[in-house]
């Protein structure tokens, strides 16, 4: 009977080794969730990496950083909800990366390119541009905000044909808006037209499109989201073989392209708001036989 304990004890511990091994267990979030903030984090690094080139008056990579940066952030965001890893704390960290590239690289790009000849008055367009960006995401926050307890409190919820637009230009389309002088200087320059170039670059133009487009950020002006938007059947070719025709000038000739595009987003601003005004009259005609209804019922009564 001593002899068996030690046999026992070695076949005991030779069966150990073949036991299939338990994995370890450990409690947080899974990686799917956490792609998306790492896309933030990516578009953040973008936006800072920007302003640091421009310190070195390489206008060309601050500008592509800035694009790059919204590009990311047109992905983040559907990539959220995708993976169903939207949270809180990532609609926190895209406003704060949001005001960063968008509000903060745009106008610093601008002011070493060329605000700073306008000497101290030419920063006011810049410090506005980022007050508005700001203003402009914390009202985007609070409209995320659960509704309150109190139905006579908060603000009213947005009626349904406003679901597809925001309330206002949005950052990233702002800051292309912004960089427009800077895209234009650059085709100029590379078309070999120095006098266009340099009318491109005077300060009064960047400083006078700032503060309009810092405006455009904070007003109630209805700007297409796209994040519904459905395209006819018939549009769908046409669709594809323009979206393939902009990205051969993009990669041919990309200023040219990114200067085009913001000329476009902002001629397509007057269409959105006649498509959020017909929206509007049919939801009211829609409600209008409604309430006459009902005020018949009450005088039949």
């Amino acid at each position: 009977m001593s002899g068996a304990g030690p046999r026992s004890a070695g076949l005991r511990g030779r069966l150990r080794r073949f036991r299939p091994r338990t994995r370890p267990r450990y409690h947080g979030p899974s990686f799917n969730r956490l792609v998306p903030n790492i896309l933030t984090m990516l578009g953040l690094c973008a936006g800072l990496t920007a302003i640091r080139v421009a310190l070195d008056a390489e206008w060309e990579k601050a500008a592509v950083l800035i694009v790059v940066a919204a590009a990311i952030d047109g992905l983040d965001g559907r990539i959220a909800r995708l993976l169903k890893a939207t949270s809180r704390f990532g609609a926190e960290f895209d406003s704060l990366s949001d005001f960063l590239c968008f509000g903060v690289a745009p106008g610093l790009v601008l002011y070493m390119w060329t605000l700073h000849d306008a000497r101290g008055i030419g920063f006011a367009p810049c410090l506005l541009f980022a007050v508005c960006s700001a203003l402009r995401l914390a009202r985007f926050n609070a409209s995320l905000e659960e509704a309150p307890a109190l139905a006579l409190t908060g603000p009213p919820p947005k009626p349904a044909y406003a679901q597809n637009f925001f309330t206002g230009v949005p950052a990233p389309a702002g800051a292309g808006l912004a960089l427009f002088p800077l895209f234009a200087a650059l085709t100029f320059t590379e078309w070999n037209l120095p006098g266009l170039a340099a009318a491109a670059r005077h300060p009064a133009v960047s400083g006078v499109l700032l503060v309009v487009v810092g405006g455009l950020m904070v007003s109630t002006l209805p700007a297409w989201s796209f994040k519904n938007f459905k395209v006819p059947a018939e549009y769908v070719l046409p669709l594809l073989l323009g979206v393939g025709a902009y990205v051969a000038v993009l990669l041919t000739e990309p200023w040219a392209a990114l200067a085009v595009a913001s000329l476009l987003y902002a001629g397509m601003l007057f269409f959105s708001v006649r498509s959020y005004g017909r929206l509007k009259r049919e939801a009211e005609a829609m409600l209008e036989p409604d309430a006459a209804n009902g005020q018949d019922g009450r005088a039949n009564g």
